[in-house]
């Protein structure tokens, strides 16, 4: 499929997990990419397997907690291509933590990477996507979606893109300006490689953030690959969605089923 031939996306987070693997999607059926992440090592190392291979990509280092970094970004995209069709907000941090342990600095990290960099590059990027009729595909989360227990500031800032995706695509429904969010469960990524046990945890209330699939085998909850989610943020991203907008599309194995 050449579903991005003669299109521009700008995707964040894209050194490693989802992100990397939305800007090789996008960038397999067309797309100029402008890949963003601030780890700048991983990044150009990831950008240049995807060059290498023949993908249009790009490597910008873009902290999205900064708001003139995060202009600057979308300028550059711009710049460089014309134009901006597809703004993939996938950049995010995760903390789990017991609620009375989250220090003041850990809340305030969350929401600035999760909740702001969002609010930042989309406010940017709307001039753009109002004259391609382009549209923003953010990645939200099943923390979006239901409590998750010992996660109060990263469900939060989820729950809040989840807010702000519907009221956007309700403000720009008339222009033609789409906005939609993917709401994974969990995703065999390097952030949730990182994942802590909370001291003194409730382990059957933490099992409610587990997929009611299992893995080949059966003997431990299945993980979402990245691929899989950037299928779906390609499919939202595409003109196959054109109806689609203000839509936060569950991927997670039944989680949120029951």
């Amino acid at each position: 499929m050449k579903r991005f031939e003669s299109k521009t996306a700008l995707v964040t987070g894209a050194a490693s997990g989802i992100g990397r693997a939305t800007a090789e999607r996008l960038a397999s059926e067309g797309a100029r990419v402008l890949a963003c992440d601030v780890n700048e090592k991983l990044l150009r190392e990831e950008v240049k397997k995807l060059a290498d291979a023949g993908l249009a990509v790009t490597a910008r280092v873009l902290d999205v907690t900064d708001s003139a970094s995060c202009a600057a970004a979308v300028a550059a995209a711009v710049g460089a291509f014309g134009q901006l069709d597809v703004l993939c907000n996938v950049a995010g941090t995760l903390l789990t933590r017991n609620f009375l342990d989250i220090k003041e600095a850990e809340w305030m990290r969350v929401m600035a990477i999760n909740l702001n960099g969002i609010f930042y590059l989309s406010q940017s990027a709307m001039p753009h996507l109002l004259k391609t009729r382009g549209n923003i595909v953010n990645v939200a989360s099943t923390a979006g979606v239901v409590g998750a227990p010992y996660g109060a500031a990263y469900s939060a800032s989820k729950f809040a893109v989840v807010g702000f995706t519907k009221a956007l695509a309700a403000e720009f429904a008339s222009t033609g300006v789409r906005v939609n969010a993917v709401a994974p469960g969990n995703v065999a990524t390097p952030m949730t490689a990182t994942f802590e046990m909370p001291s003194g945890v409730d382990l059957p209330l933490l099992m409610r953030l587990s997929s009611l699939m299992k893995a080949p085998g059966g003997q431990r909850p299945a993980s979402a690959r990245p691929e899989e989610i950037a299928g779906a943020i390609a499919y939202l991203a595409s003109a196959e969605a054109a109806f689609a907008t203000g839509s936060i599309f569950v991927i997670d194995g039944g989680q949120t089923a029951i």
